[in-house]
């Protein structure tokens, strides 16, 4: 009797693919553990919201302007390598971290100048390790190693920000050890991905008009604009993640361990419905169930805006994941159907910059507008703001509300 692993999990048997994965997937860990580490002690030391949104604009600000050249770079030089030295970057943050941390941290500042180092790694990671994925897989295989990629992200989204909580106890030192450990593995497993290195011969010339590439292809495709830009603002307005600290201390009085669950709520609700996504595919409404995730994700912002209670703040944040995750499913599938190879670094650079700046900027935005008139009302307002994003949206982006199918999917 054999004893082969049912088709869909046949991609598994893929090494290269398999290495990539357990690298993506160690290093979101290790990622998500250092989000709550820094959160947490920043805010301990300053008890300043405003310097939980710096935190985000510190990554933010090299990000963006780094994501165009390293979407060409990811059409012009080897994934595999750009990859391993985004992890080997990110370690390097963690070892300085560790540095401050251990010192004992007296300003924020120091950790905004690593935290900017960060940003920069990310910056050449995203688009890269968008772009890198169809190329260890044949194309029979891609919508599963899509699902597995997107499962195991969430997995670790979950289990990051619990795991940092948790080990945070023992202080903020044995924390960001831990994550310098796990990106280390990270970078040997990406040293150890085979394929995926040889890129087609280019003839076109670096200079503007070749990093524009990707940003003129999403403006003249309008169904994938108005979706990642639907997702930018409607995070952008609605992020309450970065004021999480501020929530745990000062309204929910749970201690970093109760922050880590808080922050594993939203990535607890994507898997979920990520989970009924891939048992029941969304592949008719498509447009209605875009909007219909953010529409659930500002409602449930401004539930836990208004909650003092742990639990039902749990409840919200993982509607909160659960809205972003349709809305994150439909814009990926939107954008990987129409994107050629040859630019597929250049659109995932531009497809970066959304996210990037809902995350970061968003984070930026909470930490201000929490600062001018205080925390729950900034997040009130932000869920309220989605709501009519959403609205608008749906106005603007007429083609993109009536979709019915995803383009390729036939009649």
């Amino acid at each position: 009797m054999s004893a082969d692993p049912p088709p869909r999990f046949a991609v598994l048997r893929n090494r290269d693919f398999t290495l990539f994965l357990a690298a993506r997937f160690l290093a979101t860990l290790a990622v998500q553990m250092q989000t709550v580490a820094v959160g947490w002690q920043v805010y301990e030391v300053t008890r300043d919201p405003l310097d939980l949104g710096l935190i985000g604009l510190s990554q933010f600000l090299p990000f963006v302007l780094l994501i165009l050249p390293a979407g060409h770079m990811a059409d012009s030089r080897d994934r595999r390598r750009i990859i391993t030295l985004c992890f080997a970057l990110e370690c390097v943050c963690a070892l300085l971290l560790l540095a401050l941390a251990a010192r004992g941290l007296h300003s924020a500042a120091p950790v905004f100048a690593v935290m900017v180092l960060f940003g920069i790694a990310r910056a050449f990671a995203m688009p890269t390790g968008q772009a890198l994925l169809p190329n260890l897989v044949s194309r029979e295989q891609f919508g599963t190693a899509v699902a597995l990629n997107s499962s195991t992200w969430q997995v670790a989204t979950i289990a990051g920000p619990a795991l940092g909580g948790v080990v945070y106890l023992s202080g903020a030192p044995v924390v960001y050890g831990t994550v310098a450990a796990l990106l280390a593995l990270a970078v040997l497993f990406t040293l150890m991905v085979r394929r995926g290195g040889e890129r087609t011969a280019t003839t076109e010339t670096p200079g503007l008009h070749t990093l524009l590439s990707g940003l003129r292809f999403v403006w003249s495709r309008r169904p994938v604009l108005g979706a990642i830009s639907l997702d930018l603002f409607a995070v952008l307005f609605g992020g309450a993640t970065a004021l999480l600290p501020v929530y745990a201390a000062d309204v929910l009085h749970v201690g970093p361990g109760g922050l880590g669950l808080l922050r594993t709520a939203p990535g607890a609700g994507a898997a979920l419905c990520g989970l009924a996504i891939g048992i029941l595919p969304i592949s008719r409404h498509v447009g209605r169930w875009m909007f219909g995730g953010v529409v659930a994700f500002g409602i449930a912002t401004v539930v836990f805006g208004v909650s003092t209670s742990f639990w039902l703040s749990v409840a919200a944040l993982t509607l909160m994941g659960a809205g972003d995750m349709v809305s994150v499913y439909i814009r990926h599938l939107l954008v990987q159907l129409e994107t050629p190879d040859a630019i597929r670094g250049r659109v995932s650079a531009v497809n970066a910059v959304f996210i990037g700046a809902s995350n970061e900027l968003g984070e930026f935005e909470s930490g201000l507008t929490a600062a001018w008139f205080g925390t729950v009302p900034a997040v009130i307002v932000g869920g309220c703001a989605t709501l009519l994003v959403a609205g608008a949206w749906s106005r603007l982006f007429p083609e993109l509300r009536l979709m019915d199918r995803f383009p390729g999917s036939g009649s």
